[in-house]
């Protein structure tokens, strides 16, 4: 049986050991988990908002406020009937997306909320991160989009 020559990937290894170094690889942006609580009547308009500024995944639930009669008109939230959107952003654009939706609950009418985001730690899949991202780069090396 004859040596077939180095392998591939110990050719690779060799070519870094003298110095040569792969191009550097860009980090990936963090991903922040977006909070935002409005109105059940507005959920579609700050969903629409948010849509624009390349969030991609969504998740709208009902909720119930609980603060007292005091409390909600002091805050300017007296309606009680909520709807809690999840978003996932990333974390360049984050204090673009609270700066977009602190103007909008200033200047919409009735359309007051809280938005907060938290940070993920992790996502699971490359594919899954560029979904949440908005990242429609190809994950193969044949050209797709």
């Amino acid at each position: 049986m004859q040596n077939q020559g180095t392998p591939k990937h110990v050719a690779s290894d060799r070519g870094r050991l003298r110095g040569k170094r792969p191009a550097p690889q860009q980090a990936p942006q963090r991903v922040k988990l977006l909070v935002t609580i409005v109105s059940r009547n507005k959920a579609e308009f700050y969903m629409d908002l948010l849509q624009s500024m390349e969030v991609n995944v969504q998740l709208a639930t009902s909720g119930y406020g609980t603060a007292s009669t005091d409390m909600l008109q002091l805050l300017g939230l007296a309606d009680s009937e909520k709807s809690v959107i999840f978003s996932f952003v990333r974390e360049d654009r984050a204090r673009e997306a609270l700066a977009l939706l602190g103007e909008k609950f200033k200047t919409v009418r009735g359309g007051k909320g809280i938005a907060y985001t938290i940070p993920l730690k992790s996502v699971v899949g490359v594919a899954i991160y560029r979904f949440l991202t908005n990242n429609r780069m190809p994950t193969s090396g044949k050209g797709e989009e």
